[in-house]
């Protein structure tokens, strides 16, 4: 089978698609046909060297980078209860999705309505997860309170607009002005251009920042959060730096990293299947074009999700 690796930390073009033996299956494990990986800023930041990622795989390369996967069951072990072979699947793995087959642990994996189409769920778990979690199991948003998120065009960001607004929060969106009337047709009250800076210093204070972008940008939101506010800051490289300005300011501020939670991915799942959330897909690339996704994703200005065929 075919898979994308990287033999060494580096650029794009340290992702080389190679010929690779068939892992095997273990009993509580399904071997799945990758119809789709999502292609995240921490695929290319791990594949850089940079951050957890890399940390927990230094010693094991070469390694296949995806953590974000929907396909097709072919096989399953023998105590596997939930999957039949031709059944669809998607969930969060810890690397591999970028090839053609892949071998995954049961409780990894969930199953798929009828309704979600196989892109959109291709795009949902990682980013999801992230979303929802960031916006409620740490920032605790409550209907009728005001969030910022940063970065509200992206992959994580644009669902954090349709899940706060699901919440019944006032949702006041970041973004470029060319992607205003798409913010704003997920839901947001109010979109506001990140590069005018007044426009950003009069934004009404919120209760809780979602900072999607981290560093100085992160930092300077800050003010716009409200006396005791709420701060929870998702790029993990510099999360640290942000948390410690915000303490300074009297704010509450986290880091965080998502989770693998069941409930969560058939929340998510349902929802999509409901119309109330939509993945919105900008870019697919096949597996031979790994290097040019994640030269598109390190641009910083995608809309929306990016994404490997299988």
């Amino acid at each position: 089978m075919k898979q994308l690796v990287i033999n060494a930390f580096g650029g794009p073009e340290q992702l080389q698609l190679v010929e690779a033996e068939h892992p095997p299956l273990a009993s509580h494990q399904v071997r799945l046909k990758m119809r789709y990986a999502g292609v995240n800023p921490i695929d290319a930041k791990t594949r850089a060297g940079l951050g957890w990622g890399a940390e927990a795989i230094k010693d094991r390369l070469p390694w296949s980078p995806g953590f974000e996967v929907m396909g097709e069951v072919l096989e399953v072990g023998s105590e596997v209860c939930r999957f039949l072979p031709g059944d669809r699947a998607f969930g969060l793995v810890a690397g591999g999705a970028y090839g053609e087959e892949l071998v995954v642990n049961c409780d990894d994996l969930m199953p798929l309505p009828d309704e979600v189409a196989d892109d959109m769920a291709g795009g949902l778990a990682l980013a999801g997860t992230t979303a929802w979690q960031g916006l409620t199991t740490h920032g605790g948003l409550q209907p009728g309170e005001r969030v910022l998120i940063s970065a509200a065009a992206g992959g994580v960001g644009h669902l954090a607009v349709q899940l706060a607004r699901d919440v019944g929060a006032t949702v006041v969106a970041l973004a470029s002005a060319t992607n205003h009337d798409f913010v704003k047709g997920l839901g947001a009250d109010e979109v506001v251009d990140y590069h005018d800076k007044a426009a950003v210093q009069d934004i009404a204070p919120v209760d809780l920042l979602l900072d999607l972008v981290g560093g100085t940008s992160g930092e300077m939101l800050l003010s716009q959060v409200k006396p005791n506010g709420r701060v929870v800051t998702v790029p993990t490289i510099t999360a640290p730096q942000v948390i410690a300005a915000a303490e300074q300011k009297g704010l509450r501020a986290t880091g965080m990293l998502k989770e693998n939670q069941h409930e969560h991915l058939a929340m998510l799942a349902d929802a999509v299947a409901e119309g109330r959330l939509k993945v919105e897909v900008s870019r697919v690339f096949d597996l031979a074009d790994g290097a040019e996704a994640h030269r598109q994703i390190e641009t910083g200005h995608t809309r929306g999700k990016v994404l490997l065929r299988g």
